[in-house]
């Protein structure tokens, strides 16, 4: 499969962009994400496509300050592994940060082998309290609220 096409995502992506994001959640491997939250982050996303139009994988600039943002939503399908679609979806990520204006990216993940494997060093996670806040403790508050409602 050599005919992969990289490109923004279109508003007919995001079923399919939700699908692949939420098959790895499922997982326990990535956080879940809602086709309404992923339309809210369109211009964020870049995708990697077949030929035929398939979404091959996917990832996502997500923005904290106007000089920091995380590589986020990084996921590729399981048929189109090895070919090195994470890997340039990164790198497109990447680009698309610099093109505003921000100067430094981090990523939150499960796979570190993967993002050494793209350049990243593994920091202490405390750089990032905005991540934390953000993700984690809402999920948390959440499913307190949940519980305390039963």
């Amino acid at each position: 499969m050599t005919d992969v096409i990289y490109r923004r995502m279109r508003a007919t992506d995001i079923e399919a962009v939700a699908g692949l994001i939420n098959a790895y959640a499922a997982e326990r491997v990535m956080l879940p994400k809602t086709p309404e939250v992923i339309a809210m982050a369109a211009d964020d996303f870049i995708v990697a496509t077949d030929r035929a139009g398939r979404i091959l994988g996917c990832g996502a600039v997500r923005e904290y300050s106007p000089s920091l943002a995380e590589v986020a939503s990084v996921a590729v399908a399981r048929t189109a592994h090895g070919l090195g679609i994470g890997a340039e979806i990164v790198a497109r990520v990447e680009r698309l940060a610099v093109s505003r204006g921000i100067d430094e990216v981090f990523a939150l993940t499960t796979t570190p082998a993967f993002f050494k494997a793209v350049g990243y060093e593994i920091v202490d996670r405390a750089m990032y309290p905005e991540k934390v806040r953000r993700d984690c403790l809402e999920r948390q508050l959440s499913a307190a609220r949940d519980n305390a409602s039963s």
